[in-house]
Order: C-alpha cells, then sequence, then structure tokens
C-alpha cells in the first residue's frame, strides 16, 4: 500500500458493506474506521477517524526511516549545540592571532630603538605565543568542517523527507550509511572542538532559593538553544513530581510551569534529562527508568547489573545517592557501585534507547569518600566532600582507562551540595546547594597536537 498522509482527523469515504458496524481498528496505529449512513445509490458513507498527520505503512521500513529523520535531527541539534559552546574559544582564540599580529609589527618596527632587555621581552612573549598559531589554523579547518556537516545534513534531510513523503524505499541501505557517517563524524568534531581537561571552576551563581535541602535541577543537554526549558525535582527519595518551566527566567519567577506525575518514584537526586527524556533510579531498586516527557510515558526500564542501591553505596552525604546518571560530550553515563567492586566507583557508558551497558571501569576510588562526581568528555572528576572546602579531587580517564589526582577547588557557598551535574551545551555544572540552585562555570585546558587530535 502506497502511504496516505491526512492532514484532518476525520475523513468521509465512499465503500460497500454493512451501516453502523465497525469495519476496521487497529489500536496500534489509532484508525478506526465505521459505517454512518446510506446514500442514495445504495452505496454507503463511512467514517474513518484516523491520527492527524499518520501515515499507513506497507511494511516495516516507514518506522525505520520516521527513526532515521529522528536520528538527523538529533545531528542537526547537536551540531547547533557545539558551535553554541565553541563559539567563545574560536573568539578568544582569533584575539591572540590579532596580538600575535601586533606583536609582530612592534618587533619589526622597533628596530634599533628599543633597549635589548625590551626587545628580548617582547621576543620572548611573541615565542611564547607563536603555537597558537597552528591552534588558529585547526580552528578555522573544523569551522569549514561543521559548515560542510551543516551542508550534508540539510540535504540527507531534504533526502529523508522526499522518500517519507512518497514512502519509496530506493537507496534505504545508502541512507542509513549516510546518517551513521554523519553521527560519527559529528562525535568526532565534538570531541576534538569541545573537549579538554578541567583547570578551574568560577564562583558559584545562584540562580533561585527554592525547596529542600536535597533536590536536583536541570536543562536538556541536548536540546537546540532556543530551548531553555528547566525541570525541577524536590527530595530525594520516594518523589513523583517534576516541574517542567518554560524557561530559566519563568523558574527563578516561579511561574509558567507544568506538572509531570511520574509513575514510579525516585531516589536520589542523580537524574539527568536527556533528549527530551528523564533518566532515573527507580526507588528501592536498581531499574534504571526512561520517562519521555512528551508522552508522558515510561519508554523503557532496565535493571543496571549488580548496582547497589537503597543507601547501600551511596556519596558521602547519603540521600539514597547510589546511581547517578550524568551525559557529557558523548552521551549518556551511570555512576554506581557493586559489592563485586568492593564499594569503587564504576563508571558505565549506557545505550540512550535500550539502557544497556555498553562498557564499563572500575575506577579504584571509594565511593562512600565522594562527594560527589561529575563526567566531562570520557573524563570522571570526582569531589573529596560535599561540605564546605571540597575540591575536584580525583580524574579518571575513560579512553585510557588511567587515573590522577587533581586540586581543583570551588567555592561551596551553601556548605552542603547534594547534586553536581555538568551541563555540556552550556559548559557548566548545575549543583543543588543546600536549597540553592547553583551554576559554576568550568575552565577547560585544550590542546591540539601537531597530528589535530585534542588534549
Amino acid at each position: 500500500m502506497w502511504p496516505l498522509t491526512v492532514p484532518p482527523p476525520l475523513l468521509l469515504l465512499l465503500c460497500s458493506g454493512l451501516a453502523g458496524q465497525t469495519l476496521f481498528q487497529s489500536p496500534e496505529e489509532g484508525w478506526q474506521l465505521y459505517t454512518s449512513a446510506q446514500a442514495p445509490d445504495g452505496k454507503c458513507i463511512c467514517t474513518a477517524v484516523i491520527p492527524a498527520q499518520s501515515t499507513c505503512s506497507r511494511d516495516g521500513r516507514s518506522r525505520e526511516l520516521r527513526q532515521m529523520m529522528e536520528k538527523v535531527q538529533n545531528v542537526s541539534q547537536s551540531m547547533e549545540v557545539l558551535e553554541l559552546r565553541t563559539y567563545r574559544d574560536l573568539q578568544y582564540v582569533r584575539s591572540m592571532e590579532t596580538l600575535m599580529r601586533s606583536l609582530d609589527a612592534r618587533l619589526r618596527a622597533a628596530d634599533g630603538s628599543l633597549s635589548a632587555k625590551s626587545f628580548q621581552e617582547m621576543k620572548d612573549r611573541m615565542t611564547e605565543l607563536l603555537p597558537l598559531s597552528s591552534v588558529l589554523e585547526q580552528y578555522k579547518a573544523d569551522m569549514r568542517t561543521i559548515v560542510r556537516l551543516r551542508e550534508e545534513v540539510r540535504n540527507l534531510s531534504g533526502s529523508l523527507a522526499t522518500i517519507q513523503e512518497e514512502m519509496g524505499a530506493y537507496g534505504y541501505g545508502d541512507l542509513q550509511q549516510r546518517v551513521m557517517a554523519l553521527e560519527a563524524r559529528l562525535h568526532a568534531c565534538a570531541q576534538k572542538l569541545g573537549c579538554g581537561k578541567l583547570t578551574g571552576v568560577s564562583n558559584p551563581i545562584t540562580i533561585r532559593a527554592m525547596g529542600s535541602r536535597f533536590g536536583s535541577w536541570m536543562t536538556d543537554t541536548m536540546a537546540p538553544s532556543a530551548d531553555s526549558r528547566v525541570w525541577y525535582m524536590d527530595g530525594y527519595y520516594k518523589g513523583r513530581r517534576v516541574l517542567e518551566f518554560h524557561t530559566l527566567g519563568d523558574f527563578i519567577k516561579g511561574q509558567n510551569f507544568i506538572q509531570h506525575l511520574l509513575p514510579q518514584p525516585w531516589a536520589g537526586t542523580g537524574h539527568v534529562v536527556y533528549n527530551g527524556s528523564l533518566f532515573y533510579n527507580k526507588y528501592q531498586s536498581n531499574v534504571v527508568v526512561k520517562y519521555h516527557f512528551r508522552s508522558r510515558s515510561v519508554l523503557v526500564q532496565r535493571s543496571l547489573p549488580g548496582a547497589g542501591y537503597n543507601n547501600t553505596f551511596p556519596y558521602s552525604w547519603g540521600g539514597f545517592s547510589d546511581m547517578d546518571f550524568m551525559v557529557d560530550e558523548s552521551g549518556l553515563w551511570a555512576v554506581y557501585t557493586t559489592n563485586q567492586n568492593a564499594g569503587n566507583i564504576v563508571v558505565s557508558r549506557l545505550d540512550p534507547h535500550t539502557l544497556e551497558v555498553v562498557r564499563s571501569w572500575d575506577t579504584g576510588y571509594p565511593k562512600r569518600s565522594a562527594g560527589e562526581a561529575f563526567m566531562i568528555c570520557g573524563v570522571l572528576y570526582v569531589t573529596n566532600s560535599h561540605l564546605a572546602g571540597a575540591k575536584v579531587y580525583f580524574a579518571y580517564f575513560t579512553n585510557t582507562s588511567s587515573y590522577e589526582y587533581t586540586d581543583v577547588p570551588f567555592h561551596n557557598q551553601y556548605s552542603h551540595i547534594s547534586m553536581l551535574d555538568y551541563n555540556p551545551r552550556e559548559r557548566a555544572l548545575y549543583t543543588w546547594n543546600n536549597g540553592h540552585q547553583v551554576l559554576y562555570n568550568v575552565t577547560l585546558f585544550h590542546v591540539i597536537s601537531t597530528a589535530g587530535g585534542p588534549w
């Protein structure tokens, strides 16, 4: 059957048969076909009630095409996030180029008018800045790559839209390969342009004081820049109410929000919103739940093998914080502990669609000694306390399965952190600190090697 897209939800058809009966009903697609009256020529008039913008498919390929279109849309959104996140870096490097040119001009003009000491100082400064030249050229090349990627995404989106409209399957395998290749190239770009080693945390920025001592708040790390919705979850156990504020401004003012009532209560404060869904730990279990906000339904839930729960292996502050979910530039992660790992932190990469564990690492760091943790660019950073005087003390690198001890201080203004999460879209840490919702900006040290790879 060729597809038929019908904008209105009600369609009148001519058909033959008995009046007053339901001829066909498909709960999965939402189609219902009724006979309703008999025309003068003896034919019956049938009413088909169908979902708006629905599509009839001849096989499973239509569903796969829709999934491919969603992937392309996600790639497009990710590119927007990538450009937003790296804009400041590019501007900084360009300002360095201006400084280099200025110094070079002054050196050439100075000739013999400067003292030997001044001339040597300027020459030394110029030598320090010379490596930035190759960094700038690499940034420019990467920005050209992003422009090409955006054009490919636009062309591929058009092809998919045309095929979906006609619902043919011409070039399906080729399109699928192009989608996968685009995802891989975008991931490589994100790793190269947006990633670096954590070297600093800014002073805290208090957004609001709201709720109890424990809780979590977040934005969607995969949303486009125009989407500034904020989700708010007060408390650390048995809660089910999630508030969704339309903008950050609305969250600050406490207005313009809707409420989601989760079908299953949560445990801890380690929740995360990723690509339109909330990922959280089901209360009194080691089950991960993926709740989709738009459909207000649980898309999938799965046990995390061997993960402790119910305050078996929490962070130092307790609060059922056995399982902590986080998102960075490379995807969805879970931080937890098992008996097999003797209470040490395990970090696992999760498939966001199935919640299956893709790969796990044993960091060797005792979870009960950790105040909180967060992921940046595939590196797990752990704080040594949740109280005043806390600092980022430990870093585990998943790309090399190695670790190091660090010393990155930050100001714990309200003396009790119960949630700390990194948002790669905004390059900021979201914190719940003793009933206050707080942001920290982070500084990442990014070096491009001669081979063009990241630090």
